[in-house]
């Protein structure tokens, strides 16, 4: 076999494919663009779903790529496997082929066959193949894929099995079909159970000789749940093979991580440590899981994911704290684990250009994560400790899911770290408790449910009225045109009515439907911009149609959606289709304003700062982007002026449509998780080098005057890392600021002061208003210390504790403290509970001296016993506690229980 590194594997397998026609896509983001059902990209087939669902063309049908992919979640998560053997990796590149209604299994077996054993030199007789076979499924058995194995030249027909999991779905739902593995037989010396009597090797064994090199899966189908699957509208062929597995074969090393992809990684990691090889070597495992998570993590970070509490957030959260607490294993007690990912960037930064792009970001946000795990791993892993060690006494095996939780919470040990230590004790964690946890966390700190599945069922309905308008040539191949960008208003003809999934004729008044025309100049709702609204009516003014939106539920159809307002519209009626114009006008502003906004931020806070999402409605924006902490005043108003500045130097856009690796490779910036085709249209705001530069498909407007004015309204937290500005522009910025202005002329009347002096006016109130609070303090003070004083030489006694329950006229909390702290002088041993009214609300404040804490008595159990009679609760230390009540009239019975707390204790 040929020397080859890594990196020319990957790209000698897409020269192959190149060489055979397919077109070089290049990896999409780690985020699956406009994809609810996933966490992350897990397989190189997610940037392509849609084509296989029907709901997208490609301008090609033939394709290649290195996709970047993760498998922590849901049906494809290889998280507890890392570090224990020598395969799995969270973060791994997919090298894929891919047909799209082209060729199919004949062509795909052939050219496998023909890279491996011819290109790559692999010997035939050491590769095998599996073909799907199983009887109970309701599905036919691959014949077709394992007669064209055994007319490959040298294939061994002994070498080809049938197995019944040979069927490949990427998730609970979505496309799917049988699929043919390759396997690489690696010998006898890698088998993991030789010594096991009676054992057998075998291909999709688990013993470790035989390993899948390639899976070729043929989509047939589209699963839309446990037991439905439907025929996909055209075959594909859709083939994946890990990079980090076939190097080791092509490598001749017996572990992915002894190749040139992880062995930099270890060794940087061996230097930090300080140990030597057979040190190393006996640590093997900790070396496995922070190489593979540095790496994972950089890219992460590098696609927009820095660390968080939920959702993707806390995936590049866990890792980088897991590598950490591995790295303890090891003496890397320190931050190290940026390090190590500078390595990874290094080593595959020429290829994707992202990486080192965001090292800086990539580096710090690894870094502050580790030092905020350090700040609290040692208590956490104490606690747990303790949990565990209850869990063996009591018997137990499985600590309790909602515990769990609370340690993530409360001193950050996130569920897959305490898994590893309950399992290094023979113990192990209720991970369903777990996540139903974080779950009603989640829900309860505000948080959405996710969006529906993609490709509903409605695909095929609308897939065959695009069919039948086609063969009736009012419609071309392409489908309906798309010009958002056009007149805001065209005459055209009515092509179909869709109500409740049907095709008709006619439809009535106070009819909910979907409307086809040949072409619209309706935004499809994208990039964060929301769906135009409008009217269509027909020519002869006989009825009307109002559009709340638009949509497109498969390739090449775009439907209007709305309520018949009026009359009986008809297929074949002319129609006057109108946008909403003011709407429209208003949704460019605020669109137009985010791009200066992103770029402001830039300016004022880095280049870290990129965007993580947004709204772009016609009342308001929204901009999420990536920030450690909260902006200060002086940021926020750096950022308002700036783009207010850039509005009134009236700058120009200029737009164009080029490739997007082009685009990309110029600077332009892309929206965080959305998706790009192969064509791109770019934005671009001032001269030639550009105030901003982004990939968008949005409406904007021609010059950046036009957007008036720029309010920011509000500035919090989205998401862990994640900050989110709210902003008003045009009209409604207009409205704010008026409405501001009253308020302040009003406030200035008032105060009978000039606008300019409104700021000292109430700076003086405030003054005045303080010192009054002082004043009234200090003789709200003074009038229950006077009170108090009567009382405290007269005391009460029982079981030999002295103890003083009193009810305090108009003192607040404050004041009921530093009562109890003159009762400590005069009685160093004793118990002092103290009440009064807060605003109508009882308040009680309990103090027990330390010589008693140590008999047994507690303040918290006491004020809370003794709040209850008030319809209240409270707890607080030993020697002193507060609580609260809810019916004031109880307070005197409340306070009277101390005598019998005390005379039962």
């Amino acid at each position: 076999m040929p020397h080859l590194t890594g990196a020319q594997i990957r790209q000698s397998f897409i020269d192959f494919f190149i060489s055979k026609g397919h077109t070089p896509v290049p990896s999409s983001s780690l985020v699956p663009g406009g994809d609810a059902t996933l966490l992350f990209t897990n397989a190189g087939m997610v940037q392509f779903k849609d084509v296989f669902l029907g709901t997208d063309q490609r301008p090609y049908t033939r394709a290649v790529d290195s996709q970047k992919c993760m498998r922590v979640a849901g049906k494809h998560n290889d998280l507890d496997e890392v570090g224990r053997d020598d395969s799995h990796h969270t973060f791994f590149e997919m090298l894929g082929n891919w047909s799209f209604s082209d060729y199919y299994k004949k062509e795909a077996i052939a050219w496998a066959w023909e890279l491996l054993t011819v290109e790559w030199g692999l010997p035939k007789e050491k590769l095998y193949a599996t073909v799907f076979r199983d009887d109970q499924s309701g599905l036919p058995a691959d014949q077709d894929a394992a007669d064209i194995w055994l007319a490959q030249p040298g294939f061994d027909p002994s070498h080809l099995s049938w197995l019944p999991d040979n069927i490949w779905e990427m998730a609970e739902t979505g496309p799917t079909g049988p699929c043919s593995e390759i396997h690489y037989d690696m010998g006898e010396t890698c088998c993991s159970l030789k010594e096991k009597a009676g054992h057998h090797c075998e291909v999709g064994g688990d013993c470790g000789r035989y390993v899948e090199l390639w899976n070729n899966v043929f989509m047939q189908y589209n699963r839309l749940g446990p037991d439905e699957l439907v025929p996909l509208p055209a075959t594909h062929v859709d083939t994946g093979m890990g990079l980090d597995r076939v190097t080791a074969v092509i490598q001749g090393v017996n572990s992915n991580y002894r190749t040139d992809l992880f062995w930099p990684l270890i060794e940087e990691t061996q230097r930090l440590s300080g140990q030597n090889d057979s040190e190393r070597e006996a640590n093997f495992t900790p070396y496995r899981v922070i190489a593979d998570h540095a790496r994972a993590a950089a890219f992460l970070i590098a696609d927009g994911v820095v660390p968080g509490n939920t959702g993707r957030n806390y995936i590049t959260r866990m890792i980088i704290r897991r590598a950490a607490r591995f790295g303890s294993k090891i003496d890397l007690n320190e931050p190290f684990l940026a390090k190590v990912a500078k390595v990874v960037i290094d080593n595959y930064g020429a290829h994707f250009t992202e990486l080192k792009k965001n090292e800086k970001t990539i580096l710090d946000n690894i870094t502050r994560e580790e030092k905020r795990f350090a700040r609290t791993v040692e208590a956490g892993i104490v606690q747990l400790e303790d949990m565990l060690s209850e869990l063996k006494k009591s018997g137990g095996k499985l600590l309790d899911g909602g515990r769990t939780f609370d340690l993530y919470a409360t001193l950050g040990l996130p569920l897959e770290i305490t898994r590893d230590i309950a399992r290094e004790q023979g113990l192990d964690v209720d991970e369903n408790g777990f996540k139903a946890a974080m779950e009603e966390h989640r829900l309860s700190s505000g948080a959405g449910k996710a969006m529906g599945v993609m490709g509903g069922s409605d695909v095929a309905v609308f897939s065959e009225v695009l069919t039948h308008l086609q063969k009736a040539k009012k419609l071309g191949a392409g489908g309906v045109k798309y010009d958002p960008y056009g007149n805001l208003e065209i005459k055209t003809e009515l092509l179909a009515i869709i109500r409740d999934g049907e095709a008709l004729d006619q439809a009535e008044s106070g009819d909910t439907v979907e409307i086809i025309l040949p072409e619209t100049h309706f935004y499809i709702e994208s990039g964060g911009q929301v769906s135009d609204s409008g009217l269509l009516s027909s020519e002869k003014g006989d009825w009307q149609v109002r559009v709340d939106g638009v949509r497109q539920p498969a390739a090449g159809v775009i439907t209007h959606f709305g309520e018949v307002l009026q009359g009986s519209p008809q297929v074949g009626d002319v129609v006057v289709a109108q946008v909403d114009g003011a709407r429209r006008a208003d949704i460019q502003r605020n669109h137009t304003a985010t791009h200066l906004l992103h770029a402001e931020l830039h300016k004022v806070l880095g280049e870290h700062a990129r965007q993580a999402g947004s709204l772009v409605a016609p009342d308001r924006l929204r901009f999420d982007f990536t920030h450690p902490e909260a902006m200060t005043g002086a940021q926020l108003e750096q950022v308002e002026a700036g783009v207010n500045h850039a509005i009134l130097e009236n700058h120009q856009l200029r737009i164009a449509t080029k490739g997007r690796e082009e685009a990309m490779q110029e600077g332009a910036m892309a929206l965080f998780g959305e998706k790009y085709g192969e064509t791109v249209r770019t934005v671009t705001i001032g001269d030639e080098h550009g105030i901003s530069y982004e990939l968008c498909g949005g409406t904007h407007v021609d010059e950046t005057g036009v957007i008036g004015l720029f309010l920011i309204t509000s500035e919090g937290s989205a998401a862990a890392g994640i900050r989110r500005i709210e902003a008003v522009t045009g009209k409604r910025a207009y409205d704010i600021l008026h409405s501001r202005m009253k308020t302040l002329k009003e406030t200035a009347r008032e105060l009978s002061v000039p606008l300019e002096d409104v700021s000292k006016a109430v700076r003086n109130l405030v003054d005045s208003a303080a010192e009054s609070r002082k004043q009234m303090d200090s003789l709200r003070l003074k009038g229950a210390a006077e009170a108090f004083e009567k009382q405290i030489k007269d005391v009460k006694e029982i079981k030999g504790i002295k103890y003083l329950s009193m009810l305090v006229a108009d003192a607040d909390a404050d004041t009921l403290r530093v009562l109890t702290d003159r009762f400590r002088q005069v009685h160093p041993s004793g118990v002092c509970v103290l009440g009064s009214l807060v605003d109508g609300r009882p308040v009680i404040i309990a103090f027990v001296s330390d010589d008693l804490v140590k008999k047994g008595l507690h303040a918290g159990n006491l004020v809370k016993q003794i709040a209850a009679v008030a319809g209240g609760s409270g707890g607080g230390r030993p020697n002193l506690a507060q609580a609260g009540g809810k019916d004031p009239a109880k307070l005197p019975e409340a306070l009277a229980m101390v005598e019998k707390i005390l005379s039962e204790g």
